[in-house]
């Protein structure tokens, strides 16, 4: 049976992360809260728990989960070939929702699924998050939720979706940290690709293109996203402004 945890509390914070260690061991499922959403974790070096992550999840080998780490300097034994662009700006934005993707040392024995050689990798800005990677090391790590459902907010949420699959569930209060501004939802990590020639935002999230442009300007956005993106922006400065005029005609008709 599944246990659950109120991180809140001292005692069963203390009781859950003991938890949690002994299920990463086992090579079983634990839910998280990250800075995004809650995760729903397991051993990166495992192929047997990465498959049960995939599982509980819904989702096949194409779909690999990324890496969370508990600080920069472990970027260096997963990934190599590491461009200096990347140093500056994982530098100035970890911990934080920024996911790169690097070429994976190929040393490494674990199975990730279908990454072609690659790593996703992250530094969560969480302190719950970051005080469980520092016990167990790297863990694979996917938003909390079924596929196809919203990502859980609560560990409660996710266990509404997750169930007797994952081991043991740590609840920290609701999450995101960071929300977006116009819709009120939640925001993942911005996800950039470092493994071609010219770095490309593969998902757009809590950090914006502009900061990225700013710590490297090589950094791109595939045309018709960023159209969309522009698109989007356009439409929600248009909806401001909108309901500016809106409570300014009403202000000045009372």
């Amino acid at each position: 049976m599944s246990q659950f945890f109120d991180c809140e509390d001292p005692e069963q914070r203390t009781a859950g992360f003991e938890a949690a260690r002994a299920a990463i061991l086992a090579k079983q499922c634990v839910v998280m809260p990250t800075d995004t959403v809650y995760g729903i974790a397991a051993d990166a070096f495992s192929p047997q728990a990465v498959a049960t992550l995939l599982a509980a999840k819904g989702r096949g080998r194409n779909m690999p989960p990324p890496v969370l780490i508990p600080q920069v300097s472990t970027m260096q034994g997963l990934a190599r070939d590491i461009p200096e662009a990347v140093e500056k700006v994982v530098g100035e934005l970890w911990p934080g929702p920024l996911t790169v993707i690097l070429h994976a040392q190929p040393s490494l024995t674990w199975d990730l699924g279908e990454t072609k050689g690659t790593v996703a990798l992250r530094v969560p800005d969480d302190a719950l998050a970051l005080e469980l990677l520092a016990v167990t090391g790297p863990l694979a790590v996917s938003s909390a939720n079924r596929s196809g459902q919203p990502a859980g907010t609560t560990a409660a949420e996710a266990r509404d979706m997750l169930v007797e699959s994952v081991e043991v569930y740590l609840e920290d209060g609701k999450r995101p940290l960071t929300t977006d501004p116009f819709a009120g939802e939640a925001l993942p990590s911005t996800i950039v690709d470092y493994t071609s020639e010219v770095p490309t935002v593969v998902r757009l999230g809590a950090v914006s293109l502009e900061l990225l442009q700013e710590l490297d300007p090589a950094i791109r956005m595939p045309e018709a996203e960023a159209e969309e993106e522009a698109k989007a922006d356009a439409e929600a400065v248009a909806e401001a402004s909108t309901e500016t005029k809106h409570q300014e005609s009403t202000t000045e008709t009372s």
